[in-house]
């Protein structure tokens, strides 16, 4: 708690607390009248680029001029293009041409597209063409049509490579938002399905959703969201990353505060707990606040299968979670400090094993975890092909090679591969990471004070935890505060039958989900 304060003082408040200053408001420029002028405009605009098509055509007996701007490989203005000149063709639309209101006619009759907006400055019309999208311009109007023509080529939706199950829904989201949006609305048939746009970044102009249920969201989570999305001033949004790293509450901590997901089927679950969803442009993976530490050791599973095997499965994470966290640890502080809680045994077997080797028990478990995270990073980078083989097998090689140089114990080669495997077993990959980084810190604890030290680095870690909230939400929750209620569904998994409520702090207007009375004996037999 003392080192976080410092650094905090050292570095400065994070970025929430910092009041950013007012966006300097852009500069409109309304559109002229004479076609030329305007195609003049765009084309300073946008820097006279290769791919910006202007095609100009004349229309009716009047030859009525008119221009349509897009860019190659973004739009599509194929079909409406071809309607357009199909319908101006016709005999009984060249009369009304002459005769009528050309803008008017466009708008009502001769446009089959099904997103038409009209625009009136420069700056409008410029962006509406770099997101995809058709302008069509007339002589003598100061006002341009905005077509939806944007051009699909999406990746398929796939299975999550990351968040895999045995059983449960194979889809997952894609790069492109409209796409993510609707696997959610999939899910969550409700009026009360609430959807906000936002455009983040100075230069990149990502489109960000914002999504909840109305009724149900935490209305002070959802205005915080709200706040901190909006006061983001920063050139380039790229991935969900970004926004992560720029909401979240604590900046100094190893554990994440922010819960992000590829699936859908676990994106709709969070926000019918009443979470805020964030769908970022150009990721499949979206955010969900807030995230309390127990979501991390949930999988979607766990609500597909038997509530007895994924009440077993919650209780192995968490297990593992103190495996990863403490078996290099407890194996140095015993071998260093504390030889009398191992029985005779199995201390003259650990002794003579150790026998020969040059370093203390904290070198030796140091330059095997190191090795470790190196081949495992490797085997991440490399291609997929071999990538998984060269992981497996170079510490195979390695491990056994060091063991026959008298570098290092067979039985430290088996604490840091239980520790390594015990680390894959927890569903969230931040976690994962949290722990890798605190093992090291615990470990050296248990080289400078043996069991001592690993208790009060425990304490440290457990106090750490207790004062993080995410979007004024306590991170421990139900725990810390300890809520009865909502322990249905934390360590345990109760039947769907009990759930009968939602998480207390997050949802506290309709807190109730709807009952299913439990099934008579009569029924069941």
């Amino acid at each position: 708690m003392g080192l976080t304060s410092t650094i905090k003082k050292m570095l400065g408040s994070t970025s929430h607390s910092i009041q950013p200053q007012p966006l300097p408001q852009e500069v409109t420029t309304s559109l002229h009248k004479e076609l030329a002028l305007n195609i003049t405009d765009i084309q300073l605009t946008m820097g006279h680029s290769p791919d910006l098509v202007i095609r100009e055509l004349k229309f009716g007996q009047n030859n009525i001029q008119l221009a349509l701007l897009y860019i190659e490989g973004l739009a599509e203005p194929k079909n409406a293009l071809e309607f357009l000149m199909k319908k101006a063709s016709e005999p009984e639309y060249k009369a009304t041409i002459a005769n009528s209101d050309f803008f008017t006619l466009l708008t009502h009759k001769l446009l089959a597209v099904g997103e038409l907006k009209q625009i009136s400055t420069l700056q409008m019309l410029c962006q509406s063409i770099l997101n995809g999208d058709t302008v069509l311009m007339l002589d003598g109007f100061a006002t341009g049509l905005s077509l939806g023509t944007k051009q699909s080529k999406d990746r398929n939706v796939e299975e999550p490579g990351a968040q895999t199950v045995v059983r449960g829904p194979r889809d997952g989201f894609t790069e492109t938002l409209r796409t993510n949006i609707a696997l959610v609305r999939r899910r969550i048939k409700s009026t009360d399905f609430r959807m906000e746009i936002k455009i983040i970044g100075r230069v990149t102009k990502t489109d960000i959703a914002i999504i909840y249920i109305q009724g149900i969201v935490n209305e002070k989570v959802l205005s915080e969201v709200r706040k901190r999305i909006d006061r983001i001033d920063i050139d380039a949004i790229l991935e969900s990353g970004y926004i992560e790293e720029l909401i979240q509450d604590e900046t100094y901590t190893p554990f994440p505060t922010v819960y992000n997901t590829e699936r859908p089927d676990t994106l709709a679950a969070g926000i019918l707990e009443g979470r805020v969803a964030i769908l970022v442009d150009g990721t499949p993976f979206a955010l969900t606040v807030p995230a309390l530490f127990t979501e991390f050791f949930q999988s979607a599973e766990d609500y597909y299968q038997r509530a007895d095997f994924a009440t077993l499965l919650r209780i192995l994470r968490y297990f593992c979670f103190f495996i990863t966290l403490l078996a290099p640890s407890m194996y140095i502080a015993i071998t260093t400090f504390h030889h009398e809680l191992l029985p005779p045994e199995l201390l003259i077997r650990l002794v003579a094993a150790r026998e020969g080797v040059p370093f203390p028990a904290f070198v030796e478990a140091l330059l095997m975890e190191i090795t470790f995270e190196i081949l495992r990073e490797a085997g991440v980078r490399m291609p997929r092909t071999i990538g998984q083989a060269v992981s497996i097998v170079g510490t195979l090689v390695i491990g056994q090679a060091a063991v026959e140089a008298g570098l290092v114990s067979p039985a430290m080669v088996i604490i840091v591969s239980i520790t390594a495997i015990s680390n894959f077993v927890i569903p969230s990959f931040n976690m994962g990471i949290s722990l890798r980084i605190l093992r090291f810190f615990i470990m050296f604890l248990a080289a400078s004070f043996g069991l001592f030290g690993i208790v009060v680095g425990l304490i440290t870690i457990i106090l750490h935890l207790c004062s993080l909230r995410s979007f004024g939400i306590p991170y421990m929750s139900p725990f810390a505060p300890l809520i009865f209620e909502d322990q249905k569904d934390s360590i345990f998994r109760f039947p769907h039958w009990a759930l009968v409520s939602r998480p207390h702090l997050l949802s506290q207007k309709n807190n109730k989900r709807g009952q299913t009375p439990k099934p008579s004996p009569e029924e069941q037999t």
